[in-house]
């Protein structure tokens, strides 16, 4: 199973942006690192398609009041 070896890193984040994503992994019934799991997961399926980037604008910063 891929999974068994996962990469352990240390991440750091704002209060404000931990507990957007602590609540939002509650009401999805995750932990918040299987959130944060998820959530990057299906940023990388979003941003290939096709084998391709879906757009040259993805990395540009957005504004987000989580800071």
């Amino acid at each position: 199973m891929a999974d068994q070896k996962k990469k352990q890193i240390p991440l750091r984040l704002s209060a404000k942006l931990y507990d957007a994503i602590a609540a939002w992994a509650e009401d999805d019934f995750r932990s918040v690192n299987g959130q944060i799991e998820y959530l990057l997961t299906e940023c990388v399926r979003q941003r290939k398609k096709n084998g391709k980037y879906v757009s040259e604008h993805l990395d540009e910063p957005i504004e987000l009041d989580i800071q």
